[in-house]
């Protein structure tokens, strides 16, 4: 570890009084964006998309499971694949204990992969995980833009609304939805890439650290994640 500046107290709570004034502006702005995301408008889902998990066959409105709003965390866990994704993993770490808060709030919360059902429920159970997880089929995944064909990646298919171009297979993602009495569903958020880092909360506790995330020199910012059980 480098040498750090080492100070008094008195002269550690004035640099203390001055970065929470910075934190203070910094919440505020956050909560801003959140007013700016729940005021986007909505997008009427129209097709009907088909879902397999352990109880059989479900709709996208079965996957409120009696909820108005639904999460659906995009797990990248291709067919071909043999495990799930270490990064989507550091994410899924946090789901069970987050699910009965977000019952509490009308709220459910899924993951999505494309991978078979019986490769999703070896993998859960090995990771010790019980949260709702789906297998789709259809074009859910192309559709909300986290899964590119060859052909959509050779013809310039873009990732994160055309932050940077595609490549054929899977990536993370997060979308939200939402149901009015009616029972028709509305696409109301989806983020990608960077964007889901917020919703991870063991980096946010890292950056609370003298070290941080420490992942300088390391050949890609996760290079040092492993699934829970692989430390």
């Amino acid at each position: 570890m480098e040498p750090h500046n080492v100070v008094s107290r008195e002269q550690w709570l004035e640099a203390r009084q001055a970065l929470l004034k910075e934190e203070k502006d910094f919440t505020h702005r956050r909560e801003e964006l959140a007013a700016q995301r729940r005021a986007l408008p909505w997008v009427r889902v129209e097709k009907d998309y088909s879902f397999e998990g352990p109880a059989g066959k479900r709709s996208l409105v079965e996957l409120f499971d009696g909820k108005s709003q639904l999460i659906v965390y995009h797990f990248m866990f291709g067919p071909e694949k043999s495990a799930g994704c270490v990064g989507c993993s550091f994410w899924a770490d946090a789901f069970d204990g987050m699910l009965p808060h977000l019952t509490q709030r009308d709220v459910n919360l899924v993951a999505i992969s494309r991978s078979p059902l019986p490769k999703l429920g070896a993998f859960a159970e090995r990771m010790r995980w019980h949260f709702p997880w789906y297998t789709s089929q259809d074009d859910f995944s192309f559709d909300y833009g986290v899964a590119f064909s060859e052909t959509q990646a050779a013809n310039g298919a873009t990732y994160n609304y055309g932050s940077r171009k595609a490549s054929a297979g899977e990536m993370p993602g997060i979308s939200v939805f939402i149901r009015d009495e009616q029972g028709h569903i509305f696409h109301t958020y989806s983020c990608y890439s960077r964007g889901i880092d917020m919703m991870n909360p063991t980096y946010q506790y890292l950056d609370l650290l003298p070290k941080g995330r420490d992942e300088t020199g390391l050949s890609h910012p996760m290079a040092w994640v492993r699934h829970h059980d692989a430390y």
